[in-house]
């Protein structure tokens, strides 16, 4: 094995990483095919690109709360956090399952859990991370953060494909048969990860990345803490800049590639489910491409300059996307923006690191979270704009303010950026 094999592998040897790993794409999975499923339904029983918008924008909105939550997970610890916000997705899903299998399913009653459940999910991510950092060292954490990403992308073709599949094979309610035990499953695994107070209590679990249990410290209020790591990201340039950047590809980027593609799928490509998973699963081999390209070439990349240049390219494909009329070509494209979008991610998240002291940095990635929020925003806006202007209009102007902002960014922080 090559030594960049072995310390790509290398959290594998941690036992709670392995069960962490094995929960994480499980209810990735469940999410990839609960949001196509229901995204999917909502359109053909509304027949409407707002109430889709809307039902994309709900599964983000918890992305306000999550800097608060982060300080909350920190209190009561990430593990339990995380089984319970994994219990009550688990529970949603078995009530979608009672109500589609005894027909009293409904848009409404959609809309409503999306609304539950997208107050969960952006924190569920939230707590993922912080976990990971609990349980392995520091010199094996950039290899656990790597393979974090590609379990999402994986998540996200299989979803996409199985997804799709089902729904179209069996009809709603079986493929949720599949959903709720996926998520039953990824509780079960979450269980199997040891406590922080657990985690380092042999010591060969430490050396392979446990951490033992450090005396407890005094905290300032929760408030007190969020306030201090917001004063960081002003007064930085390049977290800053990295911010701002952050929200615009969520409010104009995102938006088409997440929320927006059952509509190319059935109004502008005319096909079915099936052909949905297809589109859907090219923009995820992209970004599993990225991931696995940044693992094994990221350290020779100037990560300020490829997070500026690969958003410039995230968005000249978005540009040519809006243009073509066929599922060939939409999803060549796909690949290509959900490569350029896996680069450019990546990097900005390293570049975050790398530019903020480590005693701030839980606090500012909590902080970065609030930039998802440009997505739900983002969703819903298209979604009224398509129904009025028409979709290539309305991706025409979202690449073309993304564009011009980025360069503004580009140009007003290039010290910090670029050189």
């Amino acid at each position: 094995m090559s030594a960049g094999r072995g310390l790509a592998l290398a959290p594998f040897a941690v036992r709670s990483f392995r069960y962490q790993w094995a929960s994480d794409l499980l209810v990735s999975l469940s999410f990839e095919m609960e949001t196509l499923v229901l995204g999917w339904y909502v359109l053909v029983e509304t027949n409407s690109v707002i109430v889709l918008g809307i039902f994309g924008s709900l599964q983000y909105l918890g992305s306000l709360l999550a800097p608060l939550t982060g300080v909350l997970g920190d209190r009561i610890g990430s593990r339990r956090m995380l089984l319970s916000m994994r219990a009550v997705c688990a529970l949603l899903a078995l009530l979608i399952l009672v109500l589609a299998t005894t027909g009293l399913l409904s848009p409404m009653v959609v809309l409503a859990i999306a609304l539950v459940t997208g107050l969960l999910r952006p924190t569920e991510y939230v707590m993922r991370l912080a976990l990971v950092g609990e349980i392995i060292a520091p010199d094996a954490l950039l290899g656990a953060m790597g393979l974090s990403r590609i379990n999402i992308d994986v998540a996200r073709i299989a979803g996409a494909l199985t997804g799709a599949a089902l729904f179209a094979s069996f009809g709603l309610s079986l493929c949720y048969v599949f959903i709720a035990v996926f998520y039953a499953l990824g509780v079960a695994c979450t269980f199997g990860i040891a406590p922080p107070h657990r985690v380092g209590g042999k010591a060969g679990e430490v050396a392979s990345g446990g951490r033992e249990r450090q005396a407890p410290v005094v905290r300032a209020p929760g408030w007190q803490e969020l306030k201090a790591g917001m004063a960081q990201v002003w007064n930085i340039p390049s977290v800053l800049a990295i911010m701002w950047l952050a929200f615009l590809v969520n409010l104009t980027a995102f938006p088409v590639t997440v929320g927006l593609l059952p509509y190319v799928a059935k109004e502008i490509y005319g096909i079915d489910q099936v052909g949905l998973g297809h589109i859907v699963s090219a923009f995820s081999f992209g970004s599993l491409a990225g991931a696995v390209l940044m693992s094994f070439w990221g350290a020779r990349l100037h990560a300020n300059r490829a997070m500026m240049a690969t958003t410039v390219l995230w968005y000249l494909g978005l540009l040519a996307f809006a243009l073509v009329e066929t599922k060939g070509a939409g999803i060549g494209l796909l690949f290509l923006i959900g490569l350029f979008q896996s680069i450019a991610m990546i990097t900005s998240l390293t570049a975050l690191l790398n530019d903020t002291g480590e005693e701030f940095r839980a606090r500012i990635m909590g902080v970065r979270m609030l930039a998802v929020y440009g997505l739900p925003v983002g969703l819903a806006g298209a979604g009224y704009l398509i129904s009025v202007a028409g979709f290539v209009p309305t991706t025409l102007a979202y690449v073309a303010i993304g564009l011009v902002v980025t360069l503004y960014i580009g140009v007003r922080w290039r010290r910090q950026l670029w050189h």
